[in-house]
């Protein structure tokens, strides 16, 4: 088949521009993707992260969510934690997942473990959710198979007669099969594409305790690309 090829053209990743840290880089490439998708629109949805698993048997399984939580602690997501992915990381918390831009011609690579989210957390994050999404939580059993689109619609309307939209705090109720994980990172790899692919791609790995933001917690080399 046709291959189109695109020679990339972006700023790429030089040691002497990488900031201290995991945390402060990867902090500064999200705010930039998020500014250029409000003021050029081609990076629709800078916070989807492809989140990866792997099932009982070994085998991978990857999907696209939405980054929620993001501080020096880690990435974080919320999901239903009957779903696979939720079954998946509490039989076995190795994770990865990773952020990509390509009309920036960048990406962030997280490699390390799931750690469940507190209910304080989620509660906190469920009640700021619209209600539309709050009882559409409630609506879908998460990765379950379901026999059309109907029993979806007809939960959703039961759900929204049970709980009417009254614009008051915590009018839904936070379900008790709904969560959360945070990565805690063993390394944060940024790729920044370059003309005739000779891309960029420099790594923080862990080599003791601390968190995103600690400067000696972390190791930083350059990948062939």
């Amino acid at each position: 088949m046709p291959v189109d090829r695109v020679d990339y053209s972006g700023e790429g990743l030089h040691e002497d521009d990488l900031l201290p840290t995991p945390w402060q880089q990867a902090r500064a490439w999200v705010d930039q993707a998020v500014e250029r998708s409000r003021s050029a629109g081609d990076v629709p949805e800078p916070t989807s992260i492809s989140v990866a698993t792997v099932d009982s048997e070994g085998v991978p399984d990857v999907r696209t969510v939405l980054m929620r939580f993001f501080d020096e602690r880690g990435p974080g997501f919320v999901t239903a934690l009957t779903s696979a992915k939720g079954r998946q990381l509490q039989a076995n918390p190795a994770v990865a997942a990773a952020l990509t831009w390509p009309a920036m011609f960048r990406a962030i690579r997280f490699r390390g473990v799931a750690e469940e989210l507190s209910r304080q957390e989620v509660g906190a994050y469920f009640d700021q959710r619209p209600w539309g999404s709050r009882i559409s939580a409630w609506s879908s059993r998460q990765s379950e198979p379901v026999d059309g689109r109907e029993p979806l619609e007809a939960a959703y309307a039961a759900y929204s007669a049970r709980w009417p939209e009254r614009g008051e705090p915590g009018e839904v109720p936070l379900p008790d099969f709904w969560g959360g994980y945070r990565i805690r990172c063993s390394s944060v790899e940024f790729w920044g594409g370059r003309s005739n692919r000779l891309h960029d791609r420099l790594r923080f790995d862990r080599v003791r305790e601390g968190g995103l933001d600690t400067a000696d917690a972390w190791r930083v080399q350059r990948l062939q690309p």
